[in-house]
């Protein structure tokens, strides 16, 4: 186990920040590995994968041109309108998604979704290798109702709602111009994908930090709705 996955580690478990910018990391996939072993290690299961720098705009941002991912566990997961602890988090953030239901390899399903992130890093600021080795910041996740897939989720309006108020807008064409080609990348970056893991497609708008007894919502048109509300 290397160090850096023991710092991460006890930063998650500690809720303390860890100072990033700085850090060499040869493999930063093997540190997120290491990571992630360290949480199965405690009795969590994995359920699925997320993504992440599925927004052009955040490739060209962080100066790459390929998606990163990240693990999701059983541990994470919240229930459709249940309660976000803020009592483990550092700074938690919110964003709006589109997630997959996996069958066959293949989408079976698909559901609007919130996913929580929390950078164990200070300040929220990481180089790409450190976001990684952080498992990509994955923190929580809430997916609304399953549906069928319908013809088209290329161009959806998603909306994000703080306490009811729309706070940011956009479309499901900022996930890789369709989030169904996100699921394909998960595919092919993850290996395999068991059948009934989720798989969240990446944000379709900025994240919003999430503050104590806030309610948070994603509305995405023609899927429906899925909502959180943090602990005051």
């Amino acid at each position: 186990m290397t160090p850096l996955a023991l710092a991460l580690d006890n930063a998650l478990t500690t809720a303390t920040e860890l100072p990033g910018g700085g850090h060499e990391i040869a493999d930063p996939y093997a540190v997120q590995r290491e990571v992630v072993d360290l949480r199965l290690a405690r009795g969590e299961t994995r359920v699925g994968v997320k993504l992440g720098l599925t927004s052009k705009a955040k490739m060209r941002q962080m100066g790459v041109d390929s998606v990163i991912w990240g693990w999701l566990t059983d541990a994470m997961r919240i229930e459709d309108g249940g309660v976000l602890d803020l009592g483990p988090r550092i700074h938690p953030k919110a964003e709006p998604e589109v997630a997959f239901l996996v069958r066959d390899g293949a989408i079976a399903a698909v559901a609007p979704a919130l996913e929580v992130i929390d950078s164990r890093w200070l300040d929220f600021k990481f180089t790409l290798d450190e976001v990684i080795a952080d498992n990509t910041s994955a923190a929580g996740f809430v997916v609304g109702p399953w549906q069928p897939v319908p013809p088209a989720v290329d161009d959806l309006g998603v909306r994000l709602l703080v306490d009811g108020e729309v706070v940011e807008s956009g479309s499901t064409a900022a996930i890789l111009g369709d989030p169904r080609a996100a699921f394909a990348e998960a595919l092919r970056l993850a290996g395999t994908l068991e059948d009934d893991w989720i798989v969240l497609a990446g944000a379709a708008t900025a994240a919003v930090l999430v503050g104590p007894g806030q309610t948070v919502r994603v509305e995405v048109a023609g899927l429906g709705s899925a909502s959180l509300k943090a602990s005051s």
